[in-house]
């Protein structure tokens, strides 16, 4: 029968405070910045905003250096690792279903919303004396209002954003498989790899968003092909960045000498999460951009 294992309990620490402190500043901030653009004034929104990214980043690099200097020290064990496991899987099990409500909208809107303002599901009468002119299609690219736009294809920089996507999945599996047999070269030269893909990506996502807004006319007054569009794809873009992040802490880390095959979790589950995103933009490209 197996030793029982201490579980090992960090001293008080002060960031979860700091964090729910932060978190708070950039709530009340982004709050008072869109009033602030909406009157076209000049407030203290986002100035506080900025204060709360400010003190957010501080937790942030204090709370994992704690985190990084504990496991460095050897304080974990076992039984801790699972509990990290566990915690990691639940995280990105949220994160699916965040994604899963934003697909879900986007469902309900096509099949249901759009259809009905063109008479479907005995709404004839409502569609005749409100919208006459209306036509139920997707992508939505002239509104009920009048509002009229482009759709995005799925040719040209979201096809070449999904390949590049796609390869930097494998290039952190290479760069997985390398840690796991310690060999440092493979590892650095992938995960390096990973992250200017990563932030290949990002450009090109910034380029997209240019193109749509001056040439196509798609934007957040596009109405709802226009915000599922911007929604979905934005908040992924969001999702990337975290992950591209968290891909740079991992490779300076790397280059520190930290890790080695038996004793990598930071590294395992900035992968799990990488691959995550990747699915998630494949599931975005074949139903935003190409259905």
């Amino acid at each position: 029968m197996a030793e029982n294992q201490s579980y090992y309990v960090p001293a008080s620490s002060p960031w979860p405070i700091i964090g729910a402190i932060g978190l708070g500043l950039i709530a009340w901030g982004a709050g008072n910045t869109v009033i602030d653009m909406t009157n076209n004034q000049d407030g203290y929104g986002s100035t506080v905003l900025t204060i709360g990214i400010i003190v957010m980043a501080v937790m942030l690099f204090g709370w994992f250096r704690d985190q990084i200097n504990e496991s460095m020290q050897g304080l974990y064990n076992d039984q801790l690792g699972n509990s990290y496991k566990q915690g990691m899987s639940w995280f990105i099990f949220s994160e699916v279903m965040f994604f899963a409500a934003f697909f879900g909208a986007l469902f309900y809107a096509r099949v249901i919303a759009v259809p009905w303002l063109d008479g479907a599901s005995n709404n004839v009468m409502t569609a005749e004396v409100l919208w006459p002119e209306f036509v139920a299609q997707w992508p939505l690219t002239k509104t009920p209002g009048g509002t009229e736009t482009q759709a995005m294809g799925w040719y040209g920089l979201p096809l070449v954003n999904t390949v590049i996507l796609v390869v930097s999945s494998v290039t952190c599996h290479f760069a997985h498989v390398g840690l796991e047999k310690d060999n440092r070269k493979q590892l650095t030269a992938w995960l390096g790899l990973t992250i200017i893909l990563g932030c290949i990506f990002l450009y090109l996502q910034g380029a997209e968003y240019i193109h749509a807004y001056e040439q196509l006319g798609l934007t957040l007054d596009s109405g709802i092909y226009g915000n599922t569009f911007y929604m979905l794809t934005g908040f992924h873009g969001m999702h990337v960045t975290l992950g591209t992040l968290m891909l740079i802490i991992m490779f300076l880390r790397v280059v520190k000498g930290h890790f080695t095959p038996d004793n990598h979790f930071a590294f395992q589950a900035t992968s799990w999460y990488w691959h995550f995103v990747d699915v998630v933009w494949i599931c975005l490209f074949v139903v935003v951009y190409i259905l």
